[in-house]
């Protein structure tokens, strides 16, 4: 397995532990493992009756350190081939997939902002799609942890193609799925999937 493959899974995996902070309204291009759409959440509280506004953060259990198995390790060590590049493949895999999520976030109604990966479509529009925080995830380069990823059946088909911003806005629930394109560890029933323009709107 090259290292080119490691690195990019490494990477992802630090998404889930970064804490800087990210721009208000990045641009598709803009986004990546630690500057997911979206930004920082708005800490007012929402109005009665409407969903509250979440970042990808705020789906990270506060105590999970993905990189706790891999501190200390040299990739740059790891040859092409090399057998020990096939199991750390494997293993930060394993603990991508399993990502813990956040059980304080069950059952609340949330709006989020991210791209779309599809998983079925019906006459054009999307029945069914993964929600992902940064441009490429699962398409482009290897998926997102478990905890950053949610899968989403909309309760009315969506007329959005593979990568397109929108807001995605439902009840979340802690509820795994292994999907063709990457495990997720939330799953919501999008009451409605409308375009990304940026911001809280």
């Amino acid at each position: 397995m090259k290292k080119t493959m490691l690195r990019p899974l490494l990477m992802t995996l630090c998404t889930a532990a970064a804490t800087a902070a990210f721009a208000a309204d990045p641009a598709p291009q803009a986004t990546s493992p630690t500057n997911p759409i979206g930004g920082k959440a708005a800490a007012a509280k929402p109005a009665a009756g409407q969903p509250r506004l979440i970042s990808w953060e705020e789906l990270v259990p506060k105590d999970w350190d993905p990189m706790k198995e891999f501190k200390g390790m040299d990739l740059s060590k790891l040859e092409d081939g090399d057998p020990r590049a096939n199991d750390l493949l494997l293993k930060m895999q394993e603990v991508s997939n399993n990502a813990p999520t956040n059980p304080a976030m069950n059952g609340v109604e949330v709006k989020i902002p991210g791209f779309i990966v599809p998983l079925e479509e019906n006459k054009g529009e999307v029945t069914e799609f993964l929600l992902v925080p940064y441009f490429g995830a699962c398409i482009h380069t290897p998926p997102p942890p478990a905890n950053q990823i949610l899968h989403v059946r909309p309760r009315q088909g969506a007329k959005f193609r593979a990568m397109d911003t929108v807001w995605v806005t439902g009840k979340l629930q802690t509820l795994r799925n292994d999907s063709m394109m990457g495990v997720s560890g939330y799953h919501v029933t999008a009451e409605s999937v409308t375009k990304y323009t940026g911001g809280a709107k």
